[in-house]
């Protein structure tokens, strides 16, 4: 069985078990998920002290780019269902807003696709700067903050919106049960290129099988894969 049916069936294989009660039994134990916080606490701290250098230029380039605000905060559910707010680096035009909703309204194309994936693989509203940023996930540097502050985890499911959340059906806990993450498995399986369905697979798949041992997997696989740049848009 390749690793993706392997991944369809423990969704299904969790799902079956979350309907009969047994969520908790698929959570990371209390001992795990204390160990996964500090070790949360100790490469992100330590990561935000090495690249503050590359951080305070980033900032300085976004902010000489066109004069906007050098971060975005974007609201995102966390664990429990808890709104927080996502940071990167600004990476689109000040009046980002107004451009989707005339984009979206004037092309049909345009507006499919991002009622499917919640992304445009061309999107007129991202900087130059800023496309550089986002094929390099450079923009995404400052959720390291997130981090520290308890919002996010490095490894975990993306963090999602409120209005992705019915996409998750019956399996919207899956998603709920631990912090989102840096990384994780859609980070590292293609990104923008896989189907919103098989993105949910896979955070159901990691929260089935985590482990410590498969976070470092996933960092350690993450590297490579921001290199080949599959799916960073």
């Amino acid at each position: 069985m390749t690793w993706e049916a392997h991944s369809f069936e423990a969704w299904s294989r969790v799902g079956r078990s979350a309907k009969g009660g047994d969520l908790h039994s698929s959570r990371p134990r209390a001992a795990g998920r204390s160990s996964k916080r500090a070790l949360d606490l100790v490469i992100a701290v330590t990561a935000l002290i090495l690249l503050s250098p590359l951080l305070l230029i980033v900032a300085m380039i976004v902010k000489m780019s066109d004069r906007g605000p050098v971060f975005y905060s974007h609201t995102r559910i966390g664990v429990g269902g808890a709104p927080f707010g996502c940071l990167k680096f600004r990476t689109m035009k000040t009046n980002a807003s107004a451009q989707l909703a005339e984009l979206l309204q004037n092309n049909p194309a345009a507006r499919s696709e991002w009622e499917e994936t919640r992304k445009l693989k061309d999107d007129p509203r991202i900087t130059a700067v800023g496309d550089i940023l986002r094929r390099s996930s450079i923009d995404e540097l400052p959720q390291l903050i997130n981090i520290v502050r308890g919002d996010m985890s490095l490894v975990g499911p993306r963090p999602i919106t409120a209005e992705e959340l019915p996409r998750y059906g019956e399996h919207v806990w899956a998603y709920m049960a631990v912090r989102p993450g840096l990384t994780g498995h859609w980070q590292t399986s293609g990104r923008n290129d896989v189907s919103y369905e098989y993105r949910v697979s896979l955070d159901v798949h990691y929260l089935s099988n985590w482990s410590l041992g498969r976070d470092f997997i996933i960092i350690a696989k993450t590297i490579p894969a921001l290199f080949s740049q599959r799916g960073s848009y």
